[in-house]
């Protein structure tokens, strides 16, 4: 029993680590995406994909398509608090 209430409450503090700004704007049509792994065991591959699925569903909201102004992603090793980290600047632009 005790096992399970320390596994409980690292998992419990890990998860809490995680951080995800959702879609912020900016400007006229200019948003940023800001999202960090809980932990290092996560790639970057998924939260890239997450932060481009957010950005599409926001300008698919008016019919435009996404134009990447910016990305800045965090660097390995992943460790230390220096987990996966992402954030995308992006505007919504009229599709051609």
């Amino acid at each position: 029993m005790k096992k399970i209430t320390i596994f409980a409450v690292i998992g419990l503090l890990l998860s809490s680590c995680a951080t995800d700004s959702g879609v912020v704007q900016t400007g006229n049509d200019t948003f940023i995406i800001t999202k960090q792994a809980a932990t290092g065991f996560s790639g970057m591959g998924d939260l890239k994909a997450e932060v481009l699925k957010e950005a599409y569903a926001q300008c698919s909201k008016t019919g435009r398509t996404v134009k990447v102004i910016d990305s800045q992603e965090s660097k390995p090793p992943y460790i230390f608090g220096n987990f996966p980290r992402i954030e995308l600047t992006f505007s919504c632009e009229p599709e051609n």
